[in-house]
């Protein structure tokens, strides 16, 4: 995990014909021999057309093809604009976190990912914003535990951070724990947006996240970094620790 191999091109913007001003944000699973990238396009208002897309493609690297010609979600509801969209598989079903502007809502996707379907309550959004959420939801399962993680603060500044939750249900109720990575006056400001990772049969987690050097003023300049992320004996995530090194050299299988 020190050696990557970067794979340029992977969604070419002129395989998305409404995306008009910016994709970003991309979460993609596999199914069924296929692997699916959703992803977010046009920082949408009310009214626009944009949202969250979805492409498929039959390897990871791509390249991918708009599953739908048209965004999977266009529409705002509950507040939350359709961005940094996460999904995550529970059993045989498949969820997707996703929301901007403070506001987090989980819709269950069909078995193709072209549409949303009902849950049991007949509801299609189900808001679960816990305190001070502000974007980038990611979902993890540990131990029958449901980890819900989001980044808080402003993307552009120095208190962009990341905090967490845990349930018994992947609807919550998500009652905030504690800020686990944030910026250190040291390494670098605004650490966020992230993801995690977690090598099968093991108890190795790895949390990777975009963060801004200290010298560096530039808005949209950020750096992607890789860390160890731990627990303690209780299960709660420890507070991490931003390193210039990052992870040691390890081969996964």
């Amino acid at each position: 995990m020190v050696n990557w191999t970067k794979h340029s091109s992977v969604l070419d913007t002129t395989e998305v014909k409404w995306a008009k001003r910016a994709m970003w944000a991309p979460s993609v699973i596999s199914k069924d021999d296929k692997y699916y990238f959703f992803f977010g396009a046009n920082d949408v208002h009310e009214g626009e057309v944009g949202g969250i897309g979805v492409a498929v493609s039959d390897r990871p690297e791509g390249p991918y093809k708009d599953l739908l010609g048209k965004p999977l979600i266009n529409e705002i509801v509950n507040g939350a604009q359709p961005i940094d969209q996460f999904v995550f598989k529970d059993g045989d079903r498949y969820y997707m976190y996703y929301g901007g502007w403070g506001h987090c809502n989980v819709v269950q996707l069909n078995d193709d990912f072209t549409g949303l379907v009902p849950f049991e309550d007949g509801t299609i959004y189900k808001e679960i914003t816990p305190d001070k959420y502000v974007e980038g939801p990611f979902m993890f399962k540990k131990n029958g535990k449901y980890y819900f993680m989001w980044s808080e603060g402003g993307w552009t500044g120095p208190d962009y951070a990341v905090a967490y939750a845990i349930a018994d249900s992947p609807f919550g109720p998500f009652e905030r724990v504690a800020k686990i990575l944030e910026q250190d006056s040291t390494i670098a400001r605004g650490a966020g947006h992230h993801s995690v990772m977690h090598v099968p049969n093991s108890e190795d987690y790895y949390i990777v996240y975009h963060r801004r050097p200290l010298d560096d003023m530039t808005r949209d300049h950020r750096v992607t970094c890789i860390d160890k992320m731990t627990f303690d004996e209780n299960g709660f995530i420890n507070p991490m620790k931003m390193t210039f090194e990052g992870v040691e050299a390890r081969e996964i299988k």
